[in-house]
């Protein structure tokens, strides 16, 4: 502590390195806000100082406190001192430019809490609780019971699905749809037991999750139906519909678009898509929560495409001579894709006999992505590409290549390739790719070296330097995606491939890295924060240049920025910088 609330104050005090926050405590509850964060070169004291020089009739002694978050030194100036040089005009205009800025820093982040508590008042359905939109009442029948007897409970109960249970614990679910597709389709017989039928193990809610959070399960996993458990006891079911009846006209049309989606009516879903992230900005939902909801809608898109493309070439009388297997890379492979960018794909497929085929496959996925609003990428990395269509012999020699012989072409390739995710198509396929790619790695150390090379010439910007030049002098802009978020994949990337780890979005990398012992629980929570951070100022600022008609660049100016996105970035930088420099630890020389 550097300051005690209610203490009289003595003088200024001048941060000559470090970081500290003013704090306020809630008596209440004991919570601790921040309110201003300081930073080297600024000063503490100012309201104290008024009081000291009889500025003011109302002595007062100070209501907040101060805090150094960092090793700090600090020149303490005394109230006495400054008084005998108040004539000093260098000692008063340096007084006054202090104050000028602090109090126009001060009125900025006063206006954005003011704005931000407004908008917390304003109760919408996306800030729900699953337990105020779900049926309380449960609708179960036991594991035994006949499918005819499930049927006759829906029917009389008119819900479109039944738990089904054994004492208390939920053992699975069988909806309307189960029936048609399990039952009725395959002729079984109307008595057999529900257990043959059912889905076992349903994917479930906490009756405090979020409606957003609820929505993406639902989107996520294809599903419209969530038991809702709480302290392993099931409290009630929420459906697809409970979820869209909170919601307006366009948020059940934006469903209907993505989930009917035809080539004609595919370029409607970039504007459905962008509605539903307009709404979900506005309405301040967690920015993790926003790219998992929009990605996963994105994805559904993305499998409609090339089942699509799958189809144009099948009324031509051409079946896939074998199995494949289609991939994302970039930001749809990371699962932050918010808008539609370019297009970033590959195509694997069995075996080398279907390249007419599957080149032809290519070029029919690549017209419908742009048919649907993605741009074709600059540089090529698509599907329709030779060097991005292969079978898996092909795709092997590729990646030997791009590890033997890693020039600074074979590298950008390689990282852009690490970012991939499974999107459709033979599963089997997908893991003996996998396994290939990993043990071909295992052989490679040399490649992830060079890796680690690229990323020791981007350093992430620190706060080393003076966080008046980062930010009013000499620095004025940063460019987030090549600065921040290019070395924070790059660095998860490296440390992923040296587990041998190759798929997965950001977040689930950091938890394999924290249970294989990488790092702390601590730096993973403050690593997960510092990424929300940033990724957060990011998708706004984008998507007001979207809004306003502007350039989309990912460079932001400073002055563009409020007092407290400034202090976020500060403090976030500091945690990627360590993530990096976990990343180039283990390839010191």
């Amino acid at each position: 502590m550097m300051l005690v609330k209610d203490k009289p104050r003595k003088g200024l005090i001048l941060l000559l390195s470090g970081i500290a926050e003013v704090i306020v405590r809630n008596e209440i509850n004991n919570r601790v806000e921040v309110l201003e964060v300081v930073q080297k070169g600024e000063l503490i004291g100012f309201s104290s100082l008024a009081d000291f020089l009889g500025m003011t009739d109302d002595k007062h002694e100070g209501m907040v406190e101060v805090r150094a978050t960092t090793s700090a030194e600090v020149l303490f100036i005394p109230f006495e001192v400054i008084a005998k040089r108040w004539d000093d005009t260098k000692v008063h205009d340096y007084m006054l430019t202090q104050v000028s800025i602090r109090l126009k820093d001060i009125y900025a982040s006063l206006a954005e809490q003011v704005k931000l508590a407004r908008n917390m008042g304003e109760v919408d359905a996306l800030m729900l609780r699953v337990q105020d939109v779900m049926s309380h009442k449960v609708v179960s029948v036991s594991r035994e019971a006949t499918v005819q007897d499930a049927a006759i409970v829906m029917s009389s109960e008119r819900t479109s699905s039944v738990l089904v249970m054994e004492g208390d614990e939920l053992k699975g679910i069988l909806t309307e749809r189960d029936l048609v597709e399990r039952v009725i389709s395959k002729g079984i017989s109307l008595t057999s037991p529900v257990k043959q039928v059912m889905t076992t193990d349903p994917i479930s809610i906490s009756p405090f999750s979020y409606y957003y959070d609820a929505i993406s399960a639902t989107l996520t996993n294809g599903i419209k139906h969530l038991p809702v458990i709480d302290q392993q006891q099931v409290v009630g079911v929420v459906t697809l519909s409970d979820l869209l009846r909170k919601k307006n006209e366009s948020m059940m049309k934006t469903i209907q678009k993505i989930e009917q989606a035809d080539e004609t009516s595919l370029p409607q879903v970039k504007q459905a898509i962008a509605e539903l992230t307009e709404t979900l900005l506005a309405e301040n939902v967690p920015i993790l929560h926003l790219l998992n909801i929009i990605t996963k809608l994105y994805d559904r898109l993305v499998q409609r495409i090339v089942s699509l493309s799958v189809h144009v070439i099948e009324a031509e009388g051409k079946k896939p001579p074998c199995a494949f297997a289609f991939y994302q890379m970039g930001s749809a492979g990371r699962g932050e894709q918010f808008m539609l960018t370019d297009q970033d794909h590959f195509l694997v497929y069995e075996k080398a006999e279907g390249k007419s085929y599957f080149d032809r496959l290519g070029r029919e996925i690549t017209a419908h992505f742009e048919a649907a609003g993605y741009a074709r990428c600059k540089g090529l990395m698509m599907c329709s590409e030779p060097r991005w269509n292969g079978c898996i012999g092909d795709w092997i020699g590729r990646i030997r290549n791009w590890t033997l012989q890693s020039t600074n072409e074979h590298l950008l390739l390689a990282q852009n390739f690490f970012s991939y995710r499974f999107m459709t198509g033979n599963e089997g396929l997908h893991h003996r790719f996998e396994q290939e790619v990993q043990e071909l790695l295992q052989r490679s150390k040399i490649f992830l070296y060079r890796l680690a090379q690229i990323e020791r010439d981007q350093p992430i910007p620190t706060l080393d330097q003076p966080i008046r030049s980062l930010f009013k002098l000499e620095r004025k802009s940063i460019d987030m995606k090549k600065e921040i978020l290019f070395p924070y994949h790059h660095s998860l990337q490296i440390l992923s491939l040296m587990q041998g780890k190759l798929p997965g979005i950001p977040l689930e990398k950091i938890d394999e890295l924290t249970e294989a012992g990488i790092w702390t629980e601590e730096f993973a929570r403050d690593l997960k924060e510092a990424v929300a951070q940033v990724l957060s100022l990011y998708v706004h600022k984008r998507w007001q240049q979207v809004k306003q008609g502007a350039g989309v660049t990912t460079v932001f100016q400073f002055t563009g920025l409020s007092t407290r996105e400034k202090e976020e970035l500060i403090l976030s930088l500091r945690t990627l910088k360590e993530l990096q420099n976990h990343a180039l630890a283990h390839f010191a020389l």
